[in-house]
Formats: C-alpha cells, structure tokens, sequence
C-alpha cells in the first residue's frame, strides 16, 4: 500500500526571529561616558560593571510586516539593529536572519570620499554581490532617485550629509532586500525626499519584504508601518498595531514630560 502524502504545508520560517535575546556590555572595556551615563540612569549596572543593554527580547517579524522599533534614548533600539545586522553578537539568546539584507544605519558611511556618486554606487553593488553588469543599469535609476542632479559626478566628500545619506538610501533600497533594516533615515532630507522615501519602502513592503525601523519619528513610524515594538530598559514592553502602540508611547512619554517639569508631582510620584 503507497504511503499517503501530507496535504499540509510545511511552515515557512520567518525572516526575522529573535529568541531569549540579550546583549551584555562591560563598561570598564569602554570610555564612552555617554553609555556609562545611560547605564547608570536606567539601572542596568551592575556592581562588577556589566550592564544588559538587551535583556530577554523574543519576537519574529513575518513576511510582509514592518516594525517600528521605538523607546527613549537608551532603551536598546539600536544595539538591536546592530545585532539583526551582524555588526553585534548576542551574549545569550539565538538570532535568525534569513535572505539579502541591507542595512542602513549609517546612511552614506561607507562610501568612499574620493569617488563620485556613479563610482561608489557600483562599489557598494561588488559588496552586495551584485553583478557589474547589473549594478551598471541600475546606476540612472539610483541616481535620478537620490535627486543629486549636476553633483553626481562630484567626489562624495563635497557632499552634504543630507546628500550622503539620500545617495545611501537610494543605492541600499535599490537592492531589493529580503530583510531591510533602517536607523532614522527618515530623519534627513527635505519634506519631499522623505514623502519619496515613505514611498519607497511601501513598495518593498508591498513585493514582501521584512522591514525594522528604528526611529524617534513616531509619525512617519505610524505612517509606514503595521506593527511597533516599545523597548525600554532593554526590554520589549508593548508589542502590537503600530498606531495602537505609537499612541500609547505618545502619552507616556507625555506624562513623563509633564510629572519631570513640576517637582510637587515628581516628589508625590516618588513617595
């Protein structure tokens, strides 16, 4: 007797999937004073001068969605790109990243100063994997995008940073990634950049990419993505529909503002 096939469909793996994440620093390795002074603000030392700038993060982004990461200054938003992008190694805890990425973290960081737009854009298509040929025809379209006009053929050193980081947005969104990975890009450029760039990780959204944004621009958070993820401490602590999410973080971080200018309420808040 033939053996009957399961009819049911194998279960894709998400692109993104964090388990039992957590992210250790040690603070006598650092003579950053900024990352000391956040540590010992939110309480994360600890006497032998370790901190956990992550602390038990478990979430996957699906296929499709798109995440805003959102918190205060040191909450972890950061170290958390940087460990979806393999720049960082967990210290406990299991990270999947699965297909292409591009990260744009620093937008315009590695280009190099001394070449113009055409050259550094086919530069970063080698370290892509792109092939030349590829990378070659996509050249007008990255170029016509990031607006750059009679400066393309400027060496990128003349560049303003509003002009690197257009460049890098374009040339990294070009690539068409499985798992794309944004930090503030939104943030530089004019009004009708940012609306072109909201633009354009819709339609990555729409040919199903993954997508984590980690901004301080809750409006263009709630404008470009389904979901949000508030981190604080180092830890997840809201997790759900992005404008749900966005809005409740508003209000916190309102009343936070308000108890912190009036020292009756902060004093009765303490007692």
């Amino acid at each position: 007797m033939a053996q009957r096939r399961s009819t049911r469909a194998k279960a894709v793996p998400p692109p993104i999937q964090l388990t039992g994440l957590g992210v250790q620093y040690d603070l006598r390795l650092s003579k950053k004073r900024k990352l000391r002074d956040t540590v010992l603000r939110d309480g994360r030392h600890s006497q032998s001068g370790k901190f956990w700038a992550l602390r038990d993060v478990d979430f996957r982004v699906d296929t499709g969605e798109s995440v805003a990461v959102i918190g205060p200054n040191g909450a972890g938003k950061s170290t958390m790109l940087q460990v979806l992008a393999g720049i960082l190694e967990p210290s406990v805890g299991k990270v999947e990243v699965r297909g292409k990425i591009a990260t744009l973290l620093q937008l315009g960081a590695g280009f190099d100063p001394e070449l113009n737009a055409r050259e550094n854009t086919l530069l970063v298509g080698e370290f892509l994997g792109i092939p030349h040929k590829e990378m070659v025809r996509r050249v007008p379209a990255i170029l016509e995008f990031a607006g750059l006009g009679e400066f393309a053929d400027a060496e990128v050193r003349t560049y303003s940073s509003g002009m690197r980081a257009r460049l890098g947005f374009s040339v990294a969104t070009s690539v068409e990634p499985d798992v794309l990975l944004l930090d503030e890009v939104l943030s530089t450029g004019d009004a009708a950049f940012i609306e072109k760039s909201r633009g354009r990780i819709t339609e990555l959204m729409k040919r199903a990419r993954a997508i984590v944004f980690v901004t301080h621009d809750l409006d263009s958070a709630a404008a470009i993505c389904t979901r949000a993820i508030e981190l604080e401490g180092g830890r997840i602590v809201a997790d759900g529909p992005a404008k749900r999410v966005i809005a409740a973080y508003k209000k916190k971080m309102a009343k936070r503002a308000t108890t912190a200018s009036r020292p009756d309420l902060a004093a009765r808040r303490g007692s």
